[in-house]
This record gives structure tokens, sequence and C-alpha cells, in this order.
């Protein structure tokens, strides 16, 4: 079984931070790593986004205006020499350009100033990308993306400091694209999860996950991951109701404020009562439109729609509950 770090990589508001947080649990074996890319994709010298190009003053505040792509690395494995193993959640997106600009190795993880890497789809060196234990996790679009949308307008972007929904941030198509190029060149797979014991040989299995099981089937997703990934599963990891729990998540989630705030004053991950209800293209526009303006569910409806098919294409490599 593997004993590299577990990658979590995923899109924005997958349910991803309620699943780490069962992770977080873990502390006598695991070390939890929230979301560190996006220091260098969003504030760093070696920055991919342009939602902080012209507002130096949020870099600077942030506490990142000076971290690079090497530098999160050097983080990561400092925190895998501490005899712990290494768990991270992160954004496949944070990893590559926006819009499907090709990627170069990032200035810092460079081996010269010429060096590419051709079909490499992340400023991450492949070398890099084959030390982790890559797993996925994805939400429907319809879901996910109005979910985003909400944390990117008033009255919440006050709190998280995004002020304008960006498409480009959906995640999908990025998390496709790695996906895709970490199976071309056997990280992952073939097999799929289920299919053998976690690992055959020194094969990683395909582990995709769907938020909508996670959250109709928490203890048997859960067991099935740790299964996959070779963590003891306990079953008194899906309750965190103590003191010294919440604390540690309230500082390890402090950076992102406004983005997990249901994760953090949760106390446990149950399953719901009450499934999502099949509903029509009309009466999603209609919620939209509501709640947002007709422009805003325009652009809902867009983005929804531009990534069904990725999202259909990773389901299609899902564990089934």
């Amino acid at each position: 079984m593997s004993s590299k770090p577990i990658f979590l990589v995923t899109h924005p508001r997958a349910c991803s931070t309620a699943f780490e947080r069962v992770f977080m649990t873990r502390r006598d074996i695991l070390k939890c790593a929230h979301e560190p890319f996006g220091d260098s994709f969003y504030y760093g010298p070696e920055r991919l986004s342009e939602r902080y190009a012209n507002d130096e003053a949020s870099r600077e505040s942030s506490g990142f205006s000076k971290t690079t792509y090497r530098d999160v690395l050097d983080r990561l494995e400092k925190d895998g020499s501490e005899g712990k193993r290494v768990f991270i959640k992160d954004m496949a997106y944070y990893l590559m350009p926006p819009d499907g600009v090709p990627a170069t190795i990032a200035p810092s993880l460079r081996k010269g100033a010429d060096y590419t890497e051709k079909g490499n789809p992340t400023v991450i060196p492949l070398e890099t990308l084959k030390k982790f234990h890559w797993t996925f996790l994805i939400r429907h679009p319809r879901r996910g993306v109005p979910s985003y949308f909400r944390c990117c307008v008033p009255p919440l972007d006050e709190v998280t400091g995004f002020k304008e929904f960006m498409p480009n941030e959906a995640g999908y198509v990025e998390l496709c694209r790695l996906f895709d190029y970490l199976r071309e060149q056997k990280i992952v797979g073939p097999s799929l999860a289920g299919e053998t014991n976690g690992e055959k040989g020194s094969e990683i299995t395909v582990t995709v996950l769907d938020a909508d099981d996670l959250l109709d089937h928490p203890e048997p997703v859960v067991k099935a991951f740790c299964k996959e990934t070779g963590i003891p599963f306990k079953p008194d990891m899906l309750t965190w109701d103590d003191e010294e729990n919440q604390q540690y998540v309230s500082e390890a989630f402090a950076k992102w404020n406004g983005f997990h705030n249901d994760a953090i004053h949760s106390k446990s991950l149950t399953a719901r009562t009450t499934a999502h209800k099949t509903v029509t293209d009309e009466a999603e526009n209609e919620e939209w439109r509501q709640k947002y303006g007709d422009e805003a569910q325009k652009v809902i409806r867009a983005c929804v729609d531009e990534n069904v098919p990725h999202y259909e294409y990773l389901k299609s490599f899902a564990l089934k509950f």
C-alpha cells in the first residue's frame, strides 16, 4: 500500500472541506494541509490568477505575497518529515494557468531557464507529481457553481474577499486535464478503485468520489477512500464535537474566511435525511433569477452547462455506492 502523501484534488464547492474534516480527526497519523497552493496561485510572485493582479494591498495582507510554488512544496515536505503522512486537499486549477493557457513549469521549480515539459498541464514538474497519491472529488455543477457564485457576490463577498464571480475558477476542466495527464503518465490507474485493494503492485488506483454519494452515504464513502489510500478507518472519524478539534479547524481554515463556515461549525458528517430533488433547468433558472437577478442567472447557467460534460466524464470513473 502506498505511503505517499495523499493529494485530494477537486474543484470549488465540492464538499471537500467537510470531507477533509474527517481526516483532520486523525492527527495521530495524518498532517493535513488545507489548500496550500492557493497561496502561490493568487498571491505570490509566480501567481497565475488575475483576481488580485491589480490589488497589491490584498496580496501583501494575505501574508503570501512572496510565496512561490517551491515554497509550498518545501512546506509540504517539512510536514512529511514530522513522522506523519501528509493529507493535502486542494484545487486542480491552482496548479495551472487559467483559460487553457499552456503551462510552463513555475520558475522556482525549473531545472534551467529554458526548462519545459511537453504535455504537462501544470506548473509542477512531472517528477514532483509522481510523489503524491492522487485522489479526486467531484460535485455536479448545478450545485457546485451556484454555491461558488454566492461566495463571490454581496453580501458574502465582503467576508471572502472574492469581489466577482470568475467562471474560469469553476475548476472542472482543469480537474479533467490533470486527471487525464496523471492517467496518461500511469501515476494513477489503470485499475479503478474497488477493483483491487487500493494498489496493484506499485499501481495507485483511480479513486474518484462524488459529493452526493458522500452526503448520502458518508461512512461507506469514507471507508472506501481509506481502503484505497491505506488510512486505517475508525468510525469516530466522522464525529468531531470537541473543543480541541474545533479550535484546530478554525485556525486551519482561517485564511479562506467565509468559504468554510458550514464545515467549521459542523459537529459530524452524517447522511442527509432528504436527497436532492431532480429539478428542471427552468426551475433552476427561476431560482437563480430570484436570488441574483437576470444577468447573474444567465452567467450561472452558462457556467453550469459548460461544465456538465467535464463532470459527467469524471463521474464515469467514480466509485459506486
